[in-house]
């Protein structure tokens, strides 16, 4: 009898994680930066698109990129002056291109931490829809601030959507260490039922 309700509760339990994993068809849209980025020289392809590529893989997501149509200074200390510029009056650039997020359950929403926060092209992304119903996982690189203040903006902005926990790859590790990157990816997808 104990057997049986053990192998009763074992079971409820993994029905519980599997209906709480994220389900549907998902995205991962990414803003990245190529050009010269802090601990890692000046880079082809942006540190957080390497990681988003990982995640599109593993989940079997598409994948679009937030682009600007004004593109930002090639050089850190320039980007790095525009971003805050930004951050500080709230500007909201202009994209290049948007994507209809309407037919996406899931959105894996990914950026570099400039000044402890998101981009401000990823807030003009982020208004630019509506993300009632929507489940929302945030990833970030960074050299050394984690997630930043982006958890929280993120449910600020986003009332009607889940806001799941995030995942943080240091840029350096993107860029240099990317088998160490792909098993956080790894890890972390698997946590969240991906």
């Amino acid at each position: 009898m104990k057997k049986c309700i053990l192998a009763l509760s074992v079971l409820a339990l993994a029905a519980g994680c599997a209906l709480a994993a994220p389900r549907g068809k998902a995205l991962v849209a990414v803003f990245s930066k190529t050009g010269e980025q802090y601990n890692v020289g000046v880079i082809q392809e942006g540190n957080t698109m390497i990681v988003a590529k990982m995640i599109a893989a593993a989940a079997g997501a598409d994948l679009f990129e937030i682009r600007t149509v004004n593109a930002y200074p090639e050089g850190y200390d320039e980007t790095t002056d525009v971003a805050k510029k930004e951050l500080r009056a709230g500007v909201r650039p202009e994209l290049a291109e948007d994507k209809d997020i309407g037919a996406y359950d899931t959105v894996f929403l990914g950026y570099p931490i400039w000044w402890g926060e998101m981009p401000m092209a990823v807030f003009t992304f982020l208004e630019s829809h509506d993300w009632k119903g929507k489940t929302v996982i945030p990833f970030a690189t960074h050299e050394g601030s984690g997630m930043g203040r982006t958890q929280e903006s993120l449910r600020k902005a986003l009332p009607d959507a889940t806001v799941l926990g995030g995942l943080a790859v240091r840029g350096a590790v993107a860029q240099n260490e990317r088998t160490q990157a792909q098993q956080a990816v790894t890890e972390w997808l698997a946590k969240l039922g991906f």
